[in-house]
């Protein structure tokens, strides 16, 4: 499980014959109060996206959701940038 303190992972999903091309980023953040923010960003590549910021009080529920939301992304065909076949 990640902690907290990592960097941030960016995947993206490339299909040329579906006009595809995505990227999803989680990063997470501290908080005022002592808790960590997931922030989650994905869209078309070449756009802003959309973003989405779930607040955790303790950093394991961060973790857990972290790795959670990049084992679903994985499973649907996104890589990293230097993973493409």
């Amino acid at each position: 499980m990640p902690k907290p303190e990592t960097g941030s992972l960016h995947l993206r999903r490339i299909d040329p014959a579906r006009n595809m091309a995505r990227f999803y980023v989680l990063s997470f953040q501290p908080t005022l109060f002592g808790g960590t923010s997931l922030i989650r960003n994905w869209g078309r590549i070449g756009t802003n996206g959309q973003a989405m910021v779930e607040t955790f009080d303790e950093n394991a529920a961060a973790g857990e959701a972290y790795a959670r939301l990049e084992r679903r992304k994985r499973r649907r065909g996104y890589t990293s940038p230097g993973e493409e076949t």
